[in-house]
């Protein structure tokens, strides 16, 4: 069962990606009972960041009446593998740091074609990796992973505390794609000393299985051209989360 506030949170999101979809070449769905669980594996594989391979159900193509209400002016069709079908399947496929989760295990690779295949020789059409107190911006080694994608690379970052080893980073640009808004302090009436990059007296969204806090959730999709991916969430029946409230608003500003 998906909890009511990352609900909450996916219906803002995908408010956010209807009203920048012309910023976009393409679409993907992605289910919330699937995101959840990438959470929470995110979370119980601390500290390490995981690469998890995903793929899609070819018996679940988007629901046409999402895609083309999300349809971009700027839309490619064909543009990656399995384009117009609904992630439905994930595994955790390894974990590191930044530069060895990009590469698989000899258990998912296959030793006749593996040379050929680069850092990614695995069955998977599209990958996610995690960015733990970081924000959801490739890294140039995201960036060089992606080039073996058929699919598209997606990166899920979180901030969250406790932090143990891993303060929260912040020192690099990009665009980010906040689920809801950025982590905001708690307002307090007593001044307390508060250390640059701590997420201590931040509000608190959530509350992971692993007992962790969640104070902001990012999430982000790209082709290895660089082009970036629309993500929507979606429900058992393929239509996105927040759907009616975003209707109604599309609607009223028409």
């Amino acid at each position: 069962m998906i909890e009511q506030w990352l609900e909450e949170l996916m219906s803002s999101y995908n408010l956010d990606s209807f009203e920048a979809k012309n910023s976009y070449t393409a679409q993907i769905h992605l289910r919330g009972n699937l995101f959840q669980k990438l959470i929470w594996w995110a979370l119980k594989s601390l500290p390490d960041e995981i690469l998890i391979g995903m793929d899609v159900d070819p018996n679940s193509p988007h629901n046409q009446e999402v895609e083309e209400f999300f349809r971009s002016e700027q839309n490619v069709d064909g543009l990656f593998q399995s384009q117009g079908y609904c992630i439905s399947e994930a595994h955790i496929v390894n974990r590191g740091n930044s530069f060895s989760v990009h590469h698989l295990p000899e258990d998912w690779t296959d030793d006749i074609f593996s040379s050929s295949r680069g850092s990614r020789a695995g069955r998977f059409t599209h990958w996610l990796h995690t960015h733990p107190n970081a924000p959801a911006i490739p890294s140039e080694a995201d960036a060089d992973a992606a080039q073996e994608t058929q699919g598209v690379d997606m990166i899920l970052g979180l901030r969250f505390s406790p932090e143990g080893p891993l303060p929260w980073f912040d020192a690099v640009e990009g665009v980010r794609r906040i689920l809801g808004d950025e982590a905001k302090p708690i307002k307090s009436e007593k001044p307390k000393r508060r250390w640059f990059g701590s997420n201590k007296d931040l509000q608190v969204i959530g509350i992971a299985p692993s007992g962790h806090k969640i104070h902001e959730i990012q999430l982000i999709a790209f082709h290895k051209s660089g082009l970036a991916v629309n993500v929507i969430l979606i429900d058992d029946d393929g239509f996105p989360y927040g759907w009616e409230k975003i209707k109604s608003i599309h609607t009223s500003n028409s």
